[in-house]
């Protein structure tokens, strides 16, 4: 069998045969299928096997696999640019229409990345602010930055790990961890280290302990903490921009951030990342003010061409958001009054396009320490029942469901009836 063959062999040539942890399935008793062509909502691997795809390349693939306007757009411009390492059009226009057409971004920078993304913008408040400390969340994920690689989630939390080797202590003994959806755990936090902190680093919609929506009450109390103490609050909206509602989930909660990291849609499934805010803090990035930051293939012509057709797209047809809260409602009730017929234990958290089914006792599952009482063992058993049955999903408790423009009522159905087959 040709996955298995290429797997295999891929070991021998990539650390676990993967370039990112968790597509090795270390988690789940399979090898991982080999993904040879996508097309919509449907992935196809080496063995010719058909999957609906809850994947999306980790969220990206909001208009699905292929969009002719996004191949297009990237065809169109490989014909006179690939990379220059220089300043093009297109960075203007990309920059420009996410300024114009979102509510708290005045200026942007490009990157390649989100983990770039994010591991800037805390540079960015450090050098705004002059302050080093920053807090996190326990279970929230921001890339495999040193100073957040500690309590993360994804990846990190699936191997069981509290951080990550090769991290010196140094390098996080200015990362303080607080509570995700407790606000009194970053009141006491300020109330011992307020004159010292530079920024507070939030998923509005934590996605990496699974999906946790923020408590409105949660993220308002944020901003105003950090309104009292000096403090930058930074939105990572790598995975919820663009896909919970067009203008992220800060439109959603009313929530006026500092800075916002993106990645991810941004790019329409080549390597992007971005971060933006209010102009007088984006002024300090160099070559304007003294925080140094920069990347060879920032701002990549193909890239920003395939951005612009996905953020346009998107944009201009708000009615794919509209058809993406209706399968995502359809299809966290489905699993819910199965659950219940089956004697199944879940919970199931949605914002919009993006979902997880925690299999759980509990009766909610709002931050890190819900998540981790999760059973993983029953979660594997799910996850090779499901994709067996041509279900594509994250081979992790501990990652978010995708949905994408191109999925129907009938790939939805088809979901459902998957999972009304599994036995525990």
């Amino acid at each position: 069998m040709r996955n298995d063959d290429i797997f295999n062999e891929s070991k021998l040539y990539m650390p676990g045969g993967v370039n990112s942890p968790v597509r090795a399935f270390k988690d789940v008793p399979l090898n991982p299928p080999v993904i040879k062509r996508g097309k919509g909502a449907y992935i196809y691997d080496e063995d010719g096997n058909k999957y609906i795809d809850f994947v999306c390349s980790w969220g990206p693939m909001i208009l699905g696999h292929c969009d002719d306007d996004v191949v297009k757009a990237i065809k169109d411009t490989s014909e006179n640019a690939i990379s220059f390492g220089a300043t093009t059009e297109l960075e203007l226009e990309l920059a420009k229409y996410v300024c114009t057409t979102l509510d708290n971004v005045e200026m942007l920078r490009m990157v390649n990345s989100g983990t770039e993304a994010t591991m800037s913008s805390v540079k960015l408040a450090r050098g705004y602010t002059g302050r080093n400390k920053i807090i996190k969340f326990a279970g929230c994920y921001h890339g495999h930055f040193d100073d957040f690689l500690v309590e993360a989630g994804s990846g990190v939390m699936t191997e069981g790990i509290p951080g990550s080797a090769g991290v010196p202590e140094d390098s996080v003994k200015n990362t303080l961890i607080a509570k995700y959806n407790d606000l009194s755990s970053v009141e006491k936090i300020f109330e011992k280290h307020g004159k010292d902190i530079a920024a507070i680093i939030v998923e509005p919609v934590a996605g990496n302990m699974g999906v946790i929506p923020g408590d409105v009450s949660f993220l308002k109390g944020l901003r105003s903490i950090c309104d009292k103490n000096g403090s930058l609050l930074i939105f990572d909206e790598v995975m919820s921009g663009f896909r919970v509602a067009y203008k992220g989930a800060q439109s959603i909660y009313g929530i006026k951030p500092d800075i916002t990291t993106f990645a991810k849609i941004i790019g329409g499934g080549l390597p992007c990342g971005a971060y933006g805010g209010r102009k007088e803090i984006m002024e300090k990035l160099s070559p304007m003010g003294p925080v140094y930051q920069a990347g060879t293939m920032s701002g990549n012509p193909l890239v920003m061409a395939s951005g612009i057709a996905t953020l346009k797209k998107m944009h201009d047809n708000p009615e794919y958001y509209a058809h993406l809260e209706k399968l995502g409602a359809k299809l966290e009730q489905g699993i819910k009054d199965i659950a219940k017929k089956k004697g199944i234990n879940v919970v199931v958290n949605r914002c919009g396009a993006m979902f997880s089914i925690f299999f759980t006792k509990d009766s909610k599952v709002r931050n890190y320490e819900d998540a981790k009482k999760c059973d993983t063992a029953l979660f594997a058993k799910y996850f090779q029942h499901m994709i067996s049955k041509g279900i594509y999903i994250a081979p992790s408790q501990f990652e978010a469901v995708f949905l994408n423009v191109k999925h129907t009522e009938e790939d939805i159905d088809k979901f459902l009836e998957a999972f009304s087959t599994f036995e525990v």
